[in-house]
């Protein structure tokens, strides 16, 4: 355990050192302040939104953004070692290969972490100060939820970014698996289950269980669910309304979103060539 933390120690460090957390946290941040407040652009002004309104828009930010920063950070993690020439070394150390990974992982885990909340909690503090008939503990505890399922689904597509890196041969080669992985879950399955909705006329009722085969669309039904309001202006996301659809069954869901691929890819990883 004492060599996983070391090892996720040194990457996190070398993720403020190359800027890794600073970057995503101003551009979360940026983003984030923006689409809140041009969230009344659509009657025709300017300024804040109603909050569910919000947090709607920053979970679709999150939906397209984090997946993508996730996988850009971690694609390389194990190609790019073996081309550097640093994987043969890092395996001559006292640490085990899913100990090597596992660390690799938390590592990259904290920066993304600490970089979605300082650059969610950053908008959050705006919307408390500019705008107006907000409670706060509403706030609170919609911006909680968004950051911390925000962290989850970042660690799934860390841990794809890791099955990748681990099977690949060249870092090109990973990234373009990486793009791919990333156009399949936040663009074509929608487009995919968008089709299957419309052609299907009647019995349609296991269409919402299909929902789960994609951690963004979990992820999405989280904040749907925790903020209530907010299920008024969903998408696909709107044909799941039963009480099943509950944080209390999609975030244990989303965790298993993470162990999988990750359980594959230290499997992966323990069968490679160094």
């Amino acid at each position: 355990m004492n060599a996983i933390l070391t090892l996720a120690g040194k990457e996190f460090r070398d993720g403020l050192r190359n800027r890794w957390v600073l970057a995503i946290a101003l551009i979360l941040a940026a983003l984030a302040v923006g689409i809140a407040w041009f969230g009344a652009a659509a009657s025709g002004g300017l300024g804040f939104a109603s909050l569910a309104t919000t947090l709607v828009s920053l979970s679709t930010l999150a939906v397209f953004l984090i997946p993508l920063i996730a996988l850009l950070l971690a694609y390389d993690a194990v190609v790019g070692e073996q081309e550097a020439g640093t994987l043969l070394l890092l395996l001559t150390y006292p640490l085990s290969r899913p100990q090597l990974l596992l660390g690799k992982f938390l590592g990259h885990g904290l920066i993304l972490a600490a970089a979605t909340v300082l650059g969610f909690s950053v908008a959050g503090a705006v919307i408390a100060l500019g705008a107006e008939g907000v409670a706060l503990a509403e706030l609170v505890a919609g911006m909680g939820l968004l950051i911390v399922s925000s962290v989850l689904l970042g660690w799934v597509f860390i841990a794809f970014a890791y099955l990748i890196s681990a099977g690949a041969t060249e870092k090109a080669r990973a990234a373009g698996l990486a793009l791919g992985v990333w156009f399949l879950f936040v663009l074509v399955f929608d487009l995919g289950l968008l089709a299957l909705l419309v052609s299907v006329e009647q019995g349609g009722d296991w269409l919402p269980w299909l929902l789960l085969l994609n951690p963004t669309e979990c992820f999405r039904l989280i904040n749907l669910a925790g903020f209530e309001a907010a299920r008024d202006y969903t998408g696909l996301a709107g044909i799941a309304r039963g009480d099943l659809f509950r944080p209390a069954l999609l975030v244990p869901i989303l965790l298993a979103w993470i162990l999988v691929p990750l359980g594959l890819a230290v499997l992966r990883f323990h069968r490679r060539e160094a």
